[in-house]
């Protein structure tokens, strides 16, 4: 449980740090909480990861989580489109990841020459 809150966490810090991106754009004074929300974020998944999260399954979320949150908050904060081809892109990246979660869960191997 502590992994996936780990996990949220650093996506927050991308998407805070990627909408405050386009933020800096017009107020530089945005480029510290870039800067703070990139290192977080990574740290954040490089715990999540030492912890023993499967590198697929935390950089699939998280990548996937950080278009998804960043799309809608792009749509709030800057008043970008949400457009049927961005809905159903947003929902087939969501589909792509809960395929990759699930298959992580999939049947042990078993170990050679165990017997």
């Amino acid at each position: 449980m502590v992994r996936w809150l780990l996990l949220i966490a650093a996506v927050l810090c991308e998407v805070a740090a990627t909408l405050s991106l386009k933020a800096a754009l017009d107020e530089p004074a945005w480029y510290a909480v870039v800067v703070t929300g990139y290192l977080a974020a990574f740290a954040l998944l490089a715990i999540v990861l030492g912890r023993g999260t499967p590198v697929g399954v935390a950089y699939g979320v998280w990548a996937a989580l950080g278009v998804v949150l960043t799309a809608l908050g792009a749509a709030v904060a800057f008043g970008e489109q949400l457009s049927p081809a961005v809905l159903a892109g947003i929902g087939l990246v969501v589909a792509g990841v809960l395929c990759v979660e699930i298959g992580s869960h999939g049947p042990a191997r078993r170990k050679e020459g165990g017997g």
